[in-house]
């Protein structure tokens, strides 16, 4: 595995983000310093911070990342079912997108979901693993689990990989 984590704040302290408006955000979630570039035009995306989603790996073989239940409830008090999906497609995106490397992009085509038991408070991590990493297409499954390690719902993606223009 290919595993380009760096902790953001070591790049920030040799001073390697200079201009970068979005350096904070990406120290925040937890995004590597290796791929500040990459997000310098955008950050990691407003419904990212929105939710708290926070990553602690990432590679194109394997994401990692974590969201808190508060805040992100529906109205019975439990997580809301589209935030285990948000979570879980922002993890593939971001695996598909370390795959695509330079001067390329990828771009979510279907994603689909299960939910297996709620949570009402705590925190879930989100586990990304490849299934497929093709030249134009990747498929990964992501994992929910609490922090018992109980699954609370399993998602896939494909996302299509496309050169930018």
């Amino acid at each position: 595995m290919s595993d380009i984590f760096t902790r953001a704040d070591a790049a920030a302290e040799r001073g390697t983000d200079a201009g970068n408006p979005y350096l904070q955000e990406l120290i925040d979630a937890g995004i590597p310093a290796s791929m500040h570039d990459w997000l310098r035009g955008h950050g990691v995306g407003a419904l990212v911070v929105k939710l708290g989603i926070t990553f602690q790996e990432m590679s194109a073989e394997r994401v990692v990342a974590t969201m808190p239940v508060e805040g992100n409830t529906q109205v019975a008090g439990i997580l809301h079912g589209g935030a285990h999906v948000v979570l879980a497609e922002t993890l593939g995106s971001f695996a598909a997108g370390v795959h695509a490397g330079p001067g390329r992009h990828a771009v979510g085509v279907d994603v689909s979901a299960t939910h297996h038991r709620g949570i009402a408070s705590g925190t879930v991590t989100g586990t990304c693993t490849a299934i497929h990493l093709g030249r134009t297409l990747t498929t990964h499954e992501i994992v929910m689990t609490d922090e018992q390690g109980r699954r609370l719902s399993s998602a896939r993606i494909t996302n299509l990989i496309r050169d930018n223009k």
